[in-house]
């Protein structure tokens, strides 16, 4: 079956004049583009096209307006892009065309754009031509004024002033050439953005086409609930792309959902504490710099930082110790996780921790960012930032082994240049802080398998990419600046590509790699788990600090384990727990540890097996190993240390000086 269109009608004098939706940098773009021509025609309709063989109906072609015409030839010399006068008795008219023709002519129209930015450089040598024609000009009047001065045969005069009106010739002519030139490329220039965005409002659709569900999924989900809630749908005029458009109803209802759900407290609960019935969500979509803003933001109770650190630490997703130190806005980045959820019980509507997973991961799939904003008692904001459009891309270009990459600027956090002096290496990984963040430096060169430079260099050229929970600086050779470039897919013959999205031209016609910015931060997390990171700096200055010794404490009983722990980091020690001797050996054969000490009675394995395996295994054969246990028979200490244990401590004799003697016996004082 034919691929899906999609049907609208406008008058037969064009395309009709649509909501002036226009973000600033279109209308900076193309100073003389009528505002207009940003329109969004209505749809009337959208169904699957026919099969083979079939007569297309209404439903399956898009359906364009045929030019108006007077009934008689245009007169000669007419613009060959002038729109003919309407004829007030024609009836209104229209095309049908296949939304596959309307994605190839945007793409022409995207290319038509790009090829018009060639001109510019060009204009811009010859500029240059201009000035040096001109220093020309200066030294010939400089040796003229110079001769004259001198007694010069009348024979030589005349060739001087030949040649001096040769001159004069030559540069006028050049100042006229450019100026022409210069008039074309301006010309050119906001032809092919307006032929660009013409076609491009063609595969525009209104907002509200994308959310016509959503009020009614609100009213039941708050009826069900027993909520009163109210949906405000703001910019719905607003022109999104048809392939955007499409994408976004699943996320957005995700979204609705959880603020319905989560974020909009029961009608008793907003009584109380004075806040107005209905409660309030707000659905705004907007134009912003080049991007498309959407935001779901309510006025509920917001997310609870401390009930979210009770989640992160029923869950195991970090440390106590970590989640204390993390900001709000850190905290909040949790809530986007695989499986993570604030509700304890599970429900037809949530609980399952699914649904701010697939809203990321569908808004990365059309070049999307997602962030949240929330404040308790006052209610919470989550925003996705867009690209206009799927067909052009604006992006970062960089070097990288002297050919260009294109990185999406949607997907960077920041560009910068870093002085070799800033870098630090902390177990055998280099980094650089910004802000007070600690973010891990990475190879680009390694990652796409280039060359390296040759040269050492004093500064780097940094593209900082990922989120807070994994981000990493890619050094590059050089930025080459910003550009907006039309995607061109890669050839399917050649599958996945490693770390490659798509590809484009360049001005000068030059092809370019689009980077898949996800694919690399998950090369660099192989890279660094495999232990293959390669320095970006050989001469990075190492940061010193003092190591803290780390102690595996392997212990079944909650009271007893926690009593060594805490004693443990008072002497500044590094500290893990285990619960069982198996739980212990996974846990020790998976990191470096000063010391292990051990229970004898666990279930599953008991300290003495524990103690053995260690002994035996040739990388942990040097840990020192101390047992602490209620045994206090001389066959059981015999036996402990025949196992291999390098310290026997009863519980029966236990206090705590005496199992800080012993720590300090095996593996020395903290920081020496």
């Amino acid at each position: 079956p034919a691929a899906p269109q999609t049907e609208t009608s406008a008058s037969s004098g064009g395309i009709g004049a649509l909501p002036p939706s226009v973000s600033a940098s279109q209308v900076a773009a193309s100073p003389a583009m009528d505002q207009a021509a940003l329109g969004v025609a209505t749809p009337a309709s959208s169904a699957a096209g026919p099969a083979k063989g079939e007569t297309p109906n209404r439903e399956d072609h898009v359906e364009l307006p045929e030019v108006g015409t007077t009934g008689r030839d245009a007169p000669a010399g007419d613009a060959p892009f002038d729109r003919a006068m309407p004829n007030p008795e024609a009836r209104e008219r229209v095309l049908r065309l296949s939304a596959d023709n309307l994605n190839r002519l945007l793409g022409l129209a995207g290319e038509a754009q790009v090829e018009s930015h060639w001109l510019h450089p060009f204009t811009e040598n010859l500029q240059r031509l201009k000035r040096l024609h001109g220093e020309l000009h200066s030294a010939f009047n400089r040796l003229r004024g110079a001769l004259s001065e001198q007694a010069l045969p009348v024979r030589a005069e005349q060739p001087l002033l030949d040649l001096a009106d040769q001159l004069n010739d030559c540069r006028r002519f050049l100042h006229e050439r450019l100026d022409e030139l210069d008039r074309f490329d301006r010309r050119s220039a906001q032809l092919s953005q307006r032929l660009y965005l013409e076609v491009l409002r063609t595969r525009m659709r209104p907002f509200s086409e994308g959310v016509r569900r959503l009020p009614r999924l609100v009213r039941d989900l708050a009826q069900r609930l027993g909520k009163e809630v109210r949906l405000e749908i703001v910019g719905q005029n607003t022109p999104v792309d048809r392939d955007i458009l499409e994408q976004l109803e699943t996320p957005l209802a995700h979204l609705l959902r959880n603020a319905v759900d989560h974020g909009c407290e029961p009608p008793d609960a907003r009584r109380t504490v004075g806040k107005p019935l209905p409660a309030l969500i707000r659905l705004e979509a907007r134009h912003s710099a080049g991007t498309l803003l959407i935001s779901v933001s309510d006025d509920g109770a917001g997310v609870s930082p401390d009930r979210l650190r009770e989640r992160i630490l029923a869950t195991g997703r970090a440390t106590p110790e970590l989640v204390q130190n993390l900001t709000h806005a850190e905290l909040l980045e949790f809530l986007f996780l695989p499986g993570f959820t604030l509700t304890d019980r599970v429900t037809e509507i949530s609980g399952r921790g699914v649904g701010l997973d697939a809203v990321k991961t569908a808004v990365k799939a059309v070049r999307g960012s997602l962030q949240v904003n929330s404040q308790p008692g006052v209610g919470t904001c989550f925003q996705l930032q867009l690209p206009l459009t799927l067909s052009v891309l604006r992006t970062l270009l960089v070097e990288i082994g002297d050919e260009p990459y294109a990185l999406p600027l949607g997907q960077i956090s920041r560009a910068l240049q870093l002085p070799r002096a800033q870098i630090r290496t902390l177990e055998g990984r280099q980094h650089f802080s910004l802000r007070n963040e600690s973010i891990a430096l990475l190879a680009a060169h390694q990652v796409f398998g280039c060359e390296p430079p040759k040269t050492p260099k004093e500064t780097f050229h940094v593209v900082i990419i990922g989120d807070r929970a994994s981000r990493y600086g890619l050094v590059v050779d050089r930025f080459l600046g910003e550009r907006e470039l039309v995607v061109q897919p890669l050839d399917p013959r050649l599958g996945k590509v490693q770390d490659i999205s798509a590809a484009a031209t360049m001005e000068d016609g030059m092809p370019v790699l689009i980077v898949d910015v996800d694919d690399v931060l998950r090369s660099a997390e192989r890279l660094i788990a495999d232990g293959r990171v390669v320095q970006v700096s050989d001469a990075a200055e190492p940061l010193k600090l003092p190591r803290r010794k780390r102690v595996l404490v392997v212990e079944d009983s909650l009271t007893v384990r926690e009593l060594e722990r805490k004693l443990l980091l008072a002497r500044d020690l590094d500290v893990d727990v285990a619960v069982d001797g198996m739980d212990g050996w996974n846990t020790v054969r998976a990191g470096q540890y000063d010391l292990v000490i051990t229970d004898v009675d666990m279930p599953r394995m008991d300290g003495i097996e524990l103690t053995q395996l260690i002994k035996r295994d040739s990388r942990l054969a040097r840990v020192p190993v101390l047992i602490v246990t209620y045994k206090d028979r001389e066959q059981d200490r015999m036996r402990g240390l025949q196992a291999g244990a390098d310290y026997y401590l009863t519980k029966g004799s236990f206090h705590d000086e005496t199992l800080l003697q012993a720590v300090e016996d095996l593996i020395g004082r903290a920081g020496e």
